[in-house]
């Protein structure tokens, strides 16, 4: 399998969209990767928007960027709670930093923002929080998906398929 060996958090707090947590981890999974759902406290389960459950695996304060080649941020109402919490920022700040890639879908380009990453590059989000992506820098385009480097952006539900599948292109080459 393509991504044997590759290791990606996953964040997750209450109003996650379901579909955007779920879709890409089984997708990175059924091609190998070990992906770690990480909240703010471990083993607390969280509730989707549509009510999906999804357990914490690992808290956020036990886990460290250098041990992890990706990481996914997935909407909903969830990026406005996960970007409040330092240790998020800072994760996602070392990722960029390191050039490692980075999944964003729908509103979780808030977290991208609160953690500055986004000067000048092109990516997408809900068309919702289009003034807030480009308020933090960002080119903002209304595709499905949008890779610019190590930042892959997607839109929404509908959009999940290609930008699962460009997330995991990104994975496999680092």
């Amino acid at each position: 399998m393509r991504l044997s060996g590759k290791k990606v958090v996953c964040f997750v707090e209450s109003e996650f969209e379901d579909l955007e947590l779920w879709y890409p981890v089984l997708r990175l999974r059924e091609e190998g990767a070990v992906v770690h759902l990480v909240g703010p406290q471990a083993k607390q389960v969280y509730i989707g928007k549509y009510g999906v459950p999804c357990e914490a695996e690992i808290a956020m304060a036990d886990v460290n960027a250098a041990d992890y080649d990706g990481v996914l941020v997935p909407g909903g109402w969830a990026p406005d709670k996960l970007r409040r919490y330092p240790e998020v920022i800072s994760f996602v700040q070392a990722m960029h930093q390191a050039k490692k890639p980075i999944g964003h879908i729908c509103h979780a380009g808030w977290v991208l923002a609160s953690a500055k990453i986004l000067q000048g590059v092109t990516t997408t989000s809900t068309p919702g929080i289009k003034d807030d992506m480009e308020n933090a820098g960002a080119i903002w385009v209304d595709e499905p998906v949008v890779v610019d480097g190590h930042i892959v952006g997607s839109r929404r539900p509908p959009d999940l398929p290609p930008y699962a599948k460009a997330f995991a292109d990104l994975l496999a080459e680092k």
